[in-house]
């Protein structure tokens, strides 16, 4: 962990000054508020941030180090607000030299870093860093305060100073005293100098590296080899670098939540609270209604702001559409950076709104609308410039966003435009590592030797079609290698159809009916490859009517037409599919076929035990199916044919 403390010369930082540096440290601290999006959800967020400041005392004229905000367990956005916005505004009294620049006393460094200030916050393993703003140096650093900053070094801990040079009639030969310091702390390890311009984009680098700073332990940069098929510079094929992200996503606004008065914890589920009584997400106890604080707000993950009144409509919504983009600037596209392009790209093309959709002459609006939106596009591509959007919508949640978002659409030669998410202000990432590429020089034979190895590469136009990532032929393989293995009957409970009671036509899902049997066929693929013995000894409902009918001839008056929950489908189907008869209902309708020694006396009654099958020759014949009326007229009743069993209903006498 990094603990960073800022240490502020209020003496030589004039109100406009100490008002830009001010913002910035409110900046770092909103910044480091949502960081907790970037750790572990369920870790609160660490106080790290330490704030001191030195002034002039008017009555004594002595320089006293004041602590403004020091780390104490969790962090606290508010307070730290609180102690930026409470810095004294009138301690600026510079003293001017005879060469004009402003003098600097004592910086109070020694007693910044001390045990009662300093090494006290923080554990002994933390790592701690001092950074002095000032718009003065000391004109030599003298032996008591070098001592100071070399045990600090063995303590871990670094100090950077940053010079901001003030744009004054009165300020000059300060450059001297720039090259003097430098020197000065050339030999300390642990020391750093930077002198910058009060300028805005200067704050926001400096705020972008303070949060780096606080950020150091969170996340590291991503080591990775390019390699080449042949060599670049001698034996060397590869280039080690950093990868490191350009655009951080920040949220697009804050969530109002109900929090518990005694730890200050939100809720947790506001469905489930309005249901049951709420409680303390620490203790556990149940709250009353005084013990819970209804307006906050939840900034981040961890962050609560506990509010006079929120208003419940500022939770994000979802977005409507059409999605409106107003059109603020237009830019040369060859100076945007990639590096601000982020989130997936969308395609753009005119399309009737719902103002043409109602007009009376549509058809010439749609063409009005499609003759705009071309000249546009190829007016920005003739000039090689886009338009810079703003929009409340989130077009990658589709959701609103409480915060601008800003998009670049981009033209095309002759097709659709493309409109890209553009990073904004708060959401960009410096570069750590950018000095480096100023500070070192290509050689020429390094340079001819890189040259030649790129000429080696074929050079053509990228196309998506000739760089296919593998998809379908990998899973094409797996699917190839599971087929190999063999196939694994479902479990025939989860198979079964089940009546679903809030849908009384579930079980009708997978029935087909066959015109050239009359019968309702309920097709399962699985019980066509395997029927498990279980199923051939489960009763169905068909089968136990059957057996009502022809063998205690029981008639029934309502014949089920669905097969009942827990019971396993029958399976009927024309002769070509006879083998997957169930066994009951095939000895059923052996039963009804007539024996051929009684052919003859079909007309006249015959005795019970003529009806009687042979036992032993029923399990040698082959499932026999039913054949419909025509077929059965047509070619009259034999040996090896069946009398279609129809069930009439009985009809009741009105009296």
């Amino acid at each position: 962990m990094v603990l960073v403390c800022f240490l502020l010369d209020l003496r030589s930082l004039s109100p406009p000054l100490l008002r830009d540096i001010k913002q910035s440290l409110l900046q770092m601290a909103n910044f480091y508020t949502i960081s907790s999006n970037w750790r572990n959800k369920l870790d609160s967020l660490r106080d790290r941030i330490g704030l001191c400041y030195v002034i002039k005392n008017r009555i004594s004229s002595s320089d006293e180090l004041k602590v403004a905000y020091g780390p104490r367990g969790d962090y606290s956005l508010r307070d730290f607000h609180h102690a930026v916005n409470s810095l004294p505004t009138d301690s600026f009294s510079p003293v001017i030299n005879e060469s004009g620049s402003i003098s600097c006393y004592d910086m109070k460094l020694a007693s910044v870093l001390s045990d009662q200030v300093l090494y006290s916050w923080g554990g002994r393993d933390i790592v701690r860093k001092v950074i002095v703003l000032s718009s003065c140096l000391p004109e030599t650093i003298d032996s008591a305060l070098k001592e100071t900053l070399t045990d600090a070094a063995d303590k871990c801990v670094s100090v950077e100073f940053i010079l901001l040079e003030q744009r004054s009639n009165h300020l000059s030969d300060i450059r001297a005293n720039i090259n003097t310091f430098s020197r000065c702390i050339s030999d300390l390890d642990n020391c750093s100098f930077q002198c910058c311009l009060p300028e805005v984009k200067v704050f926001h680098g400096l705020v972008k590296r303070w949060l780096q700073d606080l950020r150091d332990d969170m996340e590291e940069p991503l080591q990775a080899h390019f390699i080449f098929n042949s060599n670049l510079a001698g034996l060397v094929k590869q280039i080690s670098c950093n990868l490191s992200a350009s655009v951080n996503h920040i949220i697009d606004g804050f969530n109002p939540c109900k929090t518990c008065r005694c730890h200050g914890v939100p809720l947790g589920n506001s469905e489930k609270t309005r249901i049951e009584r709420p409680s303390c997400q620490v203790s556990g106890h149940e709250l009353g209604a005084f013990d819970v604080i209804q307006n906050s707000v939840k900034v981040g993950e961890n962050a609560i702001l506990f509010m006079p009144s929120f208003q419940s409509s500022m939770k994000l919504q979802q977005a409507s559409s059409p999605v409106n983009f107003n059109i603020i600037d237009r830019t040369n596209l060859g100076s945007l950076s990639e590096g601000l392009i982020f989130g997936n790209p969308y395609f753009v093309t005119p399309s009737a709104s719902p103002e043409i959709e109602a007009a009376s002459d549509e058809m010439d609006q749609l063409e009005l609308n499609a003759q705009v939106f071309k000249g546009l596009c190829s007016a920005l591509h003739s000039m090689d410039q886009g338009l810079i959007c703003s929009s409340n919508c989130n077009v990658e949640t589709m959701r609103e966003a409480t915060f601008n978002c800003y998009y670049i659409l981009q033209p095309s030669d002759n097709g659709p435009m493309l409109l890209r998410r553009l990073a904004g202000s708060e959401e960009v990432l410096p570069f750590s590592d950018v000095n480096q590429f100023v500070a070192h020089s290509v050689p020429k034979e390094i340079e001819i030797s890189i040259q030649s190895s790129l000429s080696k590469l074929e050079s053509r136009d990228y196309s998506p079609v000739l760089y296919d990532r593998g998809f379908h032929q990998k899973l094409n393989l797996l699917v190839k290698e599971s087929l190999q293995f063999g196939c694994v009957a479902p479990n025939r409970n989860d198979a079964t159809c089940e009546p679903n009671p809030t849908n009384p036509d579930s079980t009708e899902v997978n029935a087909r009916p066959i015109s050239s049997v009359g019968v309702m066929v309920v097709y399962d693929e699985m019980s066509q490859l395997d029927q498990t013995a279980e199923e051939r000894k489960k009763p169905t409902s068909i089968a136990e009517e059957w057996e009502r009918l022809v063998a205690n001839e029981v008639p029934v008056k309502y014949s089920p037409t669905k097969p009942k929950s827990g019971q396993s489908v029958i399976l009927l189907s024309s002769p070509d599919n006879s083998k997957l008869l169930d066994i009951n209902t095939t000895r059923i309708l052996e039963r009804l076929e007539l024996p051929r020694q009684l052919k003859s006396k079909q007309g006249s009654p015959g005795n019970n035990s003529s009806r009687i099958l042979d036992v032993a020759n029923m399990s040698m014949k082959k499932p026999l199916i039913p054949f419909q009326p025509n077929q059965a007229a047509d070619q009259g009743v034999t040996s090896s044919q069946l009398i279609r069993p129809s069930f009439q209903r009985l009809k009741r006498k009105h009296k």
